[in-house]
Parts: C-alpha cells; sequence; structure tokens
C-alpha cells in the first residue's frame, strides 16, 4: 500500500511523518510515542483535513490499518493525551524546567564557550572596531571556504537541526542571489519537504518540482556519496 505525508499535532509539538496505509493504529500510535511524548494507551487519534474533523481512528479492531480511513496526503493526526494525571504543558512550559547557572567567573574559565570562541577569533566585545562589520566579514569568509568544496550537481546532505536533523538532495545553484546578501546554496531536496520550487520572491534560480527547493548557506551543506534513501526501508512490512 502506498506511503503518505502526514502531518502529527499534539499539545507538545508538530511536525511531518511518513506513514504506510498499511500500517494498523496500535502501530502508528507507537510510532507516535517519542515523537508526542504521549504513552499509546493515552493517544486519542483523530484525522483532520484543512482544519476540519473527519473523523476518530479509536474505537476499532487493533489490527485495523490506516489505510481503511479516507485518509490522503497531508491531512493531520491531531494526538490528544487522556492521561488523567498528566501536568498540562509540563513539556512545553519552560518555567517547569530547573535552570542550571554557571557562576561568571567559571563560565570565563571555560575554553568551549560562547565567549572563548569570540575571544579567539577577535569578535563581539573582543574585536578592534566592535562593529557588526567586523563580525560579517568573519561570516562571509566562513561561507566562502566552504562554498569551494561544492559545486552545482554534487550529492549533499543538510544540515537543518543542529546536526540532528538532516535531509538529501542535490546541488542546483550556488552564488550571490536578491532576497538576502551573502553566498546561498539552492538544493533540490529528495522528498518534497522544501519551501519553494528554485525560485524566491519572483527571482528564479533554479528549476525543481514545487515544495522540493530550498536556500542554506554553504556551511550547512555537506557533499558526498548521499544516495536516496528507501522510503519504504522504515515501513511496516
Amino acid at each position: 500500500m502506498s506511503i503518505l505525508n502526514i502531518y502529527v499535532t499534539s499539545e507538545n509539538n508538530s511536525t511531518e511523518l511518513r506513514l504506510s496505509k498499511a500500517s494498523t493504529i496500535d502501530n502508528v500510535k507507537i510510532k507516535l510515542e517519542p515523537i508526542t511524548g504521549i504513552s499509546p494507551s493515552f493517544q486519542q487519534l483523530q484525522l483532520y483535513h484543512d482544519d476540519a474533523f473527519v473523523t476518530s481512528l479509536e474505537g476499532h479492531p487493533p489490527e485495523t490499518m490506516l489505510g481503511a480511513f479516507p485518509i490522503e496526503d497531508y491531512w493531520t493526526i491531531q494526538v490528544n493525551d487522556t492521561n488523567p494525571s498528566r501536568v498540562k504543558g509540563q513539556f512545553n512550559d519552560v518555567s517547569l524546567v530547573q535552570k542550571f547557572e554557571l557562576a561568571d567567573e567559571e563560565y570565563e574559565k571555560r575554553s568551549d564557550s560562547v565567549l572563548a570562541f569570540k575571544r579567539r577569533n577577535n569578535l563581539g566585545r573582543f574585536s578592534d572596531s566592535a562593529s557588526d562589520t567586523s563580525s560579517t566579514s568573519v561570516q562571509n569568509k566562513l561561507h566562502e571556504d566552504a562554498a569551494k568544496n561544492i559545486k552545482v550537481g554534487d550529492r549533499c546532505e543538510v544540515d537543518i537541526g543542529g546536526g540532528v536533523l538532516r535531509r538529501r538532495g542535490v546541488v542546483k545553484f550556488i552564488g550571490l542571489t536578491e532576497f538576502q546578501t551573502g553566498l546561498w546554496v539552492g538544493v533540490q531536496y529528495d522528498e518534497p519537504l522544501g519551501k519553494n520550487d528554485g525560485s524566491m520572491q519572483g527571482v528564479r534560480y533554479f528549476t525543481c518540482p514545487p515544495k522540493h527547493g530550498s536556500f542554506v548557506r554553504p556551511d550547512k551543506v555537506q557533499t558526498g556519496d548521499f544516495p536516496e534513501e528507501d522510503l519504504f526501508s522504515d515501513e511496516d512490512m
């Protein structure tokens, strides 16, 4: 059966997920637990399309498949937490998080801090001119150095989440743009997870299918042997 791109929303977060129509509702709930933080036994799944309620996925035999419901690409599964003991907002209320604080004198001694990095590179208040121009020049130099290892047609992997989340695709453009200063890399993702079709603000820089294109800074792009991932590799058989 086919693979669907589904939006998943809950009190804690929202994300996009690929699900097979052959997945049972029980298996779907297991996959949603690490995303929503809600135990499968307390998940209540509701299906929406364009913000309109379609149906509930509850009250059916556990072996019922997702494809048994009227669900299509880019519809939304809302995950509600029915746990009567839950604390509302416990995963997104930062006031409930115990903060780690480091004394100023201890922070000054660290060699792996932002402060130490600025000191080593004469940035910020450690700069002779203490101007934004100096910081921008350093950033542009980093982007120029990174772009030297990238060429149009390269397979690549793009860092979109602090080294944790990555997307694969093909380099389609390298250069300056009209929408913002500095060097940019245009990438065509293997999947429709981008924001455009290679054009920005009415100017076309490359051509790709809708929602496959994205512009990122060169230091976020790593080129190499990155084959397209198998969409079915992590799906239920």
